[in-house]
């Protein structure tokens, strides 16, 4: 664990001195994660778009012959939480309205009824030994998660307590539908408002990452590994982009 999170404190480190970036730097680090997420974490869901094709939809607007409708709406959903993902990231703290926000902008297409509203019926995680929480039990388990944050957060690495909040919000699984989604988005928000970039989880990856998140019901040593190398990718992605163009003077 401790050499992944020296990687990831020697990346931060290398992109806090080329900072700060320039509008245009800024603009481009956004668009190229927003298409690299929207593609990765929805892929990790059965998504049947591909990145090229999620590209298009997202900044064309074209529907592509024989794909899903479902699988248009979820790239122009996700890309609409990732900028309120963008627009919160200045802030100190995520509130529960945020992470129904969230919700409501990538869902609201899908089935709009279910946007940002919790889940009214049980429900259950295939594959999964660990039972979900009761329906109503999920406005005060929010509510603590909400209000442990703070505690979470103190004294612990920024990609420690960005992991463990998608875990822990996984496990409570809020939503009817979309909770992985949110969780990703969650967690690379929590990474933005400490100053790092956000980790975007390879399709390839999808075996790994379901048995670390199992796993992490007891030992999420796995999963926090798994996500600190995820960051130190796109960190290193990053430092190409800024090295490679150049860019300075005022951002992200």
């Amino acid at each position: 664990m401790k050499e992944i999170l020296s990687k990831v404190d020697d990346a931060q480190a290398k992109i806090n001195a080329l900072r700060p970036f320039s509008d245009e730097m800024n603009h481009q680090i956004k668009e190229y994660f927003r298409i690299g997420l929207t593609f990765s974490s929805n892929a990790l869901e059965g998504y049947s778009l591909t990145i090229s094709e999620t590209k298009v939809v997202i900044e064309d607007g074209l529907t592509i012959s024989g794909k899903p409708l479902r699988d248009h709406y979820e790239a122009t959903g996700h890309s609409d939480a990732f900028d309120h993902m963008y627009a919160v990231a200045g802030r100190e703290k995520i509130t529960g309205e945020d992470i129904k926000r969230l919700h409501t902008l990538f869902y609201h297409r899908i089935k709009e009824e279910d946007a940002g509203t919790y889940r009214k019926i049980q429900a259950i995680v295939t594959g999964s030994r660990y039972p979900l929480p009761a329906p109503d039990a999920l406005p005060g388990i929010m509510q603590k998660l909400i209000e442990d944050l703070p505690r979470w957060e103190e004294g612990s690495h920024p990609v420690v307590y960005a992991a463990r909040l998608h875990k822990e919000f996984v496990f409570i699984h809020t939503f009817p539908d979309g909770n992985g989604r949110v969780a990703r988005l969650l967690m690379n928000l929590a990474l933005m408002q400490a100053g790092y970039i956000i980790a975007i989880i390879p399709p390839l990856k999808r075996s790994e990452y379901i048995a670390a998140l199992e796993k992490a019901h007891w030992d999420d040593a796995d999963f926090i590994r798994l996500i600190a190398s995820c960051v130190n990718q796109t960190q290193k992605d990053l430092l190409r982009m800024a090295n490679g163009i150049g860019w300075r003077a005022s951002g992200v």
